[in-house]
């Protein structure tokens, strides 16, 4: 059953519950949706882009209250949630100021007479489903291409964000989106169903769990509906000879314990060259143990907690999994007394295929550290994976750095960084981690018409 809750994963507790709309009020939503989106379409460029540009400037200016919802309802250390708001604002605010430029035609070079160019051009209301681990983050970039391209918008956030959900879309107003431009929808699983197959409906992203994708994708494709799929990811983070071996540790502990391990670009496996492995796994337990886990709302706190207890719940029966099967814990690995969703920053390693670490994403505070013989090892290990999100590999040698990126299986990848999200920067992966692109101009192409125009 769909639930629409506030429940503080710092205490466990029920703050706020919200009701699920009807399933009439659900179709009048589709319907507004569409109506808008006769006018908005020929709304002018600027007026749309202007739209955005206040978007970015409400989300400065009410920074400290999104950060405190974000930390009250998914339990975000406060000083990581006001980061995440900054950057939902840059991505706005890149849209309105580099978006125009991206819309503009371009023309062809053809052979014959004449003229053509392509066009951009929106088609329609679309549908948005999104998850509360980045609960600004990632509507901003589904919304920001989508309202400057003419499209309109219905979101259907995470059941345990609703107050984020409902301040994002009075910031949409406020900042004078029309009436059914931009829609919350308390919606359920079915009534989600029923806007997929409803002709009214054009198009549909979802970032989420790889379940929910199959079948979201699964509704699309029989109702002929573009889908953008952002789905799990288990990202290798290769630390290869000649690596700065400070800079590995350093990158390799944040990208892993940022957001209590929950981000799908987290890096998750670490897989480090034999020459590199004592000094890197002494370093990186010494770095892993800073992360203590505390009250979110202090701005000292790197790890809070959880979502909730169920997601912790999952996740230690992952790590309990694999050290009965042998695995060791280096640090970790226990569930704390007390109240809350909290787990331990923890690191395993002797993880083998027959354990469920191996294949599965530890969506947690879990690292994973894999040691290896040679570059081939590297790669073949981190290809093994149903996964293909991100990746990292960290050496000094730029021959090997660009040798190993293009060899890695993953729609992204960082040569001496981890993957950080930029709003002009494609975003997305490949396998079962995803279908599409989002941000950069990428994000302006999924739901659009690419209309040609040829011209005698």
């Amino acid at each position: 059953m769909t639930r629409y809750a506030t429940v503080d994963p710092t205490t466990g507790k029920l703050v706020r519950e919200f009701a699920v709309i009807s399933d009439a009020e659900a179709r009048e939503a589709l319907a507004r949706a569409d109506k808008a989106y006769r006018s908005w379409r020929e709304t002018d460029l600027a007026e749309r882009a202007g739209i955005l540009s206040r978007v970015a400037g409400l989300h400065r200016r009410h920074a400290s209250e999104l950060a405190e919802l974000m930390t009250l309802e998914m339990g975000k250390p406060i000083t990581q949630a006001k980061a995440e708001v900054e950057l939902s604002a840059s991505i706005y605010e890149y849209y309105a100021t580099k978006g125009p430029d991206l819309l503009a035609d371009e023309v062809l070079d053809i052979a014959g007479t004449g003229r053509a160019l392509v066009r951009t051009a929106s088609i329609g209301p679309l549908l948005g489903i999104m998850p509360w681990n980045f609960p600004y983050y990632q509507v901003a970039r589904f919304v920001a291409p989508n309202l400057l391209l003419g499209n309109t918008i219905l979101l259907k956030h995470a059941g345990n964000c609703p107050q984020e959900a409902l301040r994002i879309h009075e910031l949409l107003d406020e900042a004078g989106a029309p009436p059914g431009v931009y829609q919350n929808v308390f919606a359920s699983t079915g009534q989600v169903a029923d806007m997929i197959a409803d002709p009214l409906l054009r198009g549909v992203s979802l970032t989420g769990s790889e379940r929910a994708g199959s079948a979201v994708g699964e509704l699309a494709g029989r109702h002929l509906k573009k889908c953008v799929l952002e789905l799990g990811g288990s990202d290798p983070f290769l630390v290869m000879p000649g690596a700065d071996l400070d800079r590995a540790v350093s990158a390799a502990v944040a990208g892993r314990f940022g957001n209590a391990g929950q981000a799908c670009t987290s890096s998750k496996r670490m897989i480090i060259d034999t020459s590199l492995w004592d000094d890197f796994l002494e370093a990186f337990l010494a770095k892993a143990a800073e992360w203590r886990i505390g009250d979110p709302r202090n701005p000292g706190t790197r790890l809070g907690p959880m979502s909730s207890v169920q997601a912790r719940a999952d996740l230690a029966g992952q790590v309990d999994d694999a050290v009965a099967k042998g695995a060791t814990v280096h640090l970790g690995g226990e569930i704390p007394d007390g109240e809350g969703a909290f787990y331990p920053a923890t690191v395993l390693s002797g993880v083998t295929r027959e354990m469920r670490a191996y294949h599965e994403e530890l969506f947690g505070p879990v690292a994973v550290l894999y040691r290896v013989n040679s570059v081939d090892e590297a790669i073949e290990l981190a290809n093994d994976s149903p996964y293909g999100l991100g990746g990292a590999v960290f050496t000094s040698d730029p021959d090997l750095a660009g040798a190993v990126a293009d060899r890695l299986d993953t729609g992204m990848v960082g040569i001496n960084t981890t993957i950080k999200s930029a709003p002009d920067m494609p975003f997305g992966g490949v396998k079962n981690s995803g279908i599409g692109r989002e941000l950069g101009r990428f994000g302006l192409d999924e739901f659009a018409n690419k209309k040609l125009v040829r011209i005698l």
